[in-house]
């Protein structure tokens, strides 16, 4: 029934394999390993978080999969290829097919109340407006830890399916998760944002219970995931990122199981965007900061300016990088930041997003960057991800990746 189908996939297969021989990608994944052990080494370039029903070049992303499982693979084999042919940076193509392990049930708190706004039907990226259903501490008490959810069997059914398909091709690995520690990012789908931000004043004592309750979950929910053999040791990726390093797993890591102190993990606390030093440290880094240790390494931030809180996340003793936004400044985050960590640059993707594209804007933005970098002889990566939109013209990602390069390679 599916012959067709299979044959798709084996040659989509064959293609990735034929990139995942060639030596670049063992040479990036050094770069990579010495950029995050905080050498002296060019800054590394990756683009994630894209907007695919954008990007179709000549049908290259349109899938013929019917079935559910066998279009995931598909889809995937597809984007690897897709990017690898017109913006690859610094990514790494691995030989191998990763099947995601089925996990559920790992969300704290009640289900999520909200509205949505929809501007394209065909994008995932939408609107979000939260309701609060965490108003009081009645609420709050009645949180309970999630029973994880696993299912063995299924993901063994799909392992063998890919396993006979991809045979003579590639092996066939089972991923395990990679954590998201930003806790305020779930308080705020479960509060909403106005609640969360003006509880920090008028309600002080009520939102350090829901830290703290979130904390003692979150915390167990790990404890789980240890024993259940769920998180990954050696994941190529870090919130968007590369995560090759010599630094994980563990010298103690027997093989098998991958504990906390095995793995990346990433926090964050958009939501304290226009919070104070003093209020993040008081509510995010010193109620986490006993989670967030009990992983090997972490990348702390996203989207929120993080250049006058440096010094509360140095606390954090375990974190490599450190997310550098849009909305920060860059000269006085790498003066903070100094040789200690990895400046983690977020080049507005807002830039190919307008009705005109400006390459000339683009060049300047990340030639700043650099150049910063380079002065403070700070570690530096450029991210460019959350794009949204690029109107549907895929050739600003090709001309966003070919500058890039440009820059990473002649001006550092």
């Amino acid at each position: 029934m599916y012959k067709d189908q299979i044959a798709v996939l084996r040659e989509l297969g064959k293609q990735k394999a034929e990139i995942a021989a060639l030596d670049i990608n063992r040479q990036k994944i050094r770069l990579w390993k010495d950029l995050n052990a905080l050498k002296d080494t060019r800054p590394m370039v990756m683009m994630d978080q894209l907007p695919w029903n954008e990007l179709d070049i000549d049908g290259q992303l349109t899938t013929v999969c019917t079935d559910p499982f066998l279009k995931s693979l598909e889809t995937d084999l597809r984007h690897t290829l897709f990017k690898w042919r017109y913006f690859k940076a610094d990514m790494v193509v691995h030989d191998r097919i990763n099947l995601p392990k089925t996990v559920s049930n790992i969300n704290i708190g009640p289900k999520v109340s909200e509205d949505v706004a929809v501007l394209d039907s065909g994008n995932s990226v939408v609107g979000h407006r939260y309701h609060d259903v965490i108003p009081d501490e009645k609420a709050l008490e009645e949180m309970l830890l999630p029973s994880v959810k696993t299912d063995p069997e299924y993901d063994r059914k799909r392992f063998d399916i890919a396993s006979e398909i991809f045979a003579g091709i590639l092996p066939v690995h089972l991923s395990g998760i990679t954590v998201h520690a930003g806790l305020w990012d779930r308080i705020t789908m479960l509060r909403g944002a106005e609640a969360s931000l003006y509880d920090l004043v008028d309600r002080p004592d009520f939102t350090l219970k829901v830290v703290k309750k979130f904390t003692e979950i979150a915390m167990s929910l790990l404890d789980r995931f240890e024993e259940l053999g769920l998180l990954e040791a050696n994941a190529p990726l870090i919130h968007c990122t590369g995560a090759y390093t010599g630094e994980l797993p563990a010298k103690d890591y027997e093989g098998s199981k991958a504990m906390a102190k095995d793995v990346w993990a990433f926090g964050m606390a958009q939501i304290f965007s226009s919070v104070s030093p003093s209020m993040h440290d008081e509510f995010e880094i010193q109620p986490l900061k006993r989670y967030l240790e009990r992983f090997g390494l972490l990348y702390y931030g996203c989207c929120e300016p993080l250049d006058k809180k440096i010094g509360i996340i140095k606390q954090i003793k375990n974190v490599r990088k450190i997310s550098v936004s849009p909305w920060a400044d860059k000269q006085r985050a790498a003066e903070c930041i100094g040789k200690d960590y990895v400046f983690s640059n977020k080049p507005n993707p807002a830039f190919l997003a307008k009705e005109s594209f400006d390459q000339d804007q683009i060049k300047k933005d990340l030639s700043e960057t650099v150049r910063i970098c380079k002065a403070y002889h700070t570690p530096c990566e450029l991210i460019l991800k959350d794009v949204s939109t690029v109107w549907y013209k895929p050739e600003r990602l090709i001309e966003w990746e070919r500058i890039a390069m440009d820059i990473v390679y002649n001006e550092f």
